[in-house]
């Protein structure tokens, strides 16, 4: 494949991942503050719906894309801003997987509360919190990456501890 194409779909993949990121926690945000539980069902079966179709695939394609860059481009995965790129990656990633279920959880309370005819649960409140707990290190780990990719800085001081973390040996 074309190393144009696949920059280009790489770049296009990170701004789906990072848009719908953010464009999902506005709004799931912004409408479980209303406290509406008929709307913040109908708000939060969308959310999960775009999660799953727009950063799942994301998710899986970033990676995948950006590793076949960095070999064909002859980019050692050691290069401290593409190491710490990637390591940055993992965290994002292994906070999105509870947020995912954590978004069902908050739609199916909201789905419950709103067929109920009740008010969103004090115990909505809670997964809510963990959400945003969740996604506060993934957005911050996103906005590193973004700097990273464009920036590529030397980071010579991290290169030198690349090598006693890669060991367990403290720098």
């Amino acid at each position: 494949m074309d190393l144009l194409i696949v920059k280009y779909l790489h770049v296009v993949s990170s701004t789906l991942l990072f848009g719908t990121g953010i464009g999902t926690a506005f709004y799931l945000l912004v409408t479980s503050w209303t406290r509406d539980a008929h709307t913040v069902a109908v708000v939060a079966r969308y959310v999960v719906i775009a999660d799953w179709l727009f950063t799942a695939t994301t998710i899986v394609f970033q990676p995948v894309s950006g590793l076949w860059l960095a070999h064909r481009m002859g980019v050692p995965l050691t290069a401290p801003w593409l190491y710490w790129s990637i390591v940055l990656y993992i965290i994002a990633a292994l906070c999105w997987l509870p947020v995912v279920w954590l978004q069902m959880k908050l739609r199916d309370i909201a789905i419950d509360a709103a067929a109920k005819g009740e008010p969103l649960p004090t115990r909505y409140g809670g997964f809510l919190g963990a959400w945003v707990a969740l996604g506060i290190p993934a957005l911050l780990s996103f906005l590193a990456i973004f700097y990273l990719m464009v920036a590529k800085p030397p980071l010579q001081f991290l290169q030198a501890a690349m090598p006693a973390m890669a060991t367990g040996v403290p720098c």
